[in-house]
């Protein structure tokens, strides 16, 4: 069950992403518009990503604005990596395609790819158990 809430939760926050990528395109269109709506479209699917995970993957409930805070930062910083890989997709589609929206199909592949990375890094280094530290 969880993997399929997990897949769930991917697409969602992928359509976050990719929606507010394709608002930023609306709004700014000079030559670095994929950038910009790369890193907009990123912080978005990662906020919504994050509280689904939070909340319903992982069950993790804060102690305070603090420990919510830390956990997002750490969160954050496991994404890194699977980030580099979707941006990199994202942008390789973009450059071998004619079609405007390759970049989009890009971003898809290289989220999915991401996605299952980023939940065994989240399991292991951001949403720990007390019980298995001390295993």
């Amino acid at each position: 069950m969880t993997a399929f809430k997990y897949i769930i939760f991917a697409g969602i926050s992928t359509l976050f992403n990719l929606s507010f990528q394709y608002l930023s395109f609306l709004f700014y269109s000079n030559f670095d518009a994929l950038y910009v709506a790369m890193f907009i479209g990123t912080l978005a699917g990662l906020v919504v990503k994050y509280v689904l995970d939070k909340k319903f993957i992982f069950y993790h409930e804060v102690k305070d604005k603090k420990d919510d805070a830390k956990k997002f930062a750490l969160y954050s910083l496991m994404g890194v990596f699977t980030t580099i890989i979707f941006w990199g997709t994202e942008i390789a589609f973009d450059a071998l395609s004619q079609d405007p929206n390759a970049k989009y199909l890009g971003a898809v592949i290289g989220l999915s790819i991401g996605y299952v990375i980023k939940y065994f890094l989240d399991k292991k280094f951001v949403f720990i158990h007390k019980e298995e530290i001390a295993l």
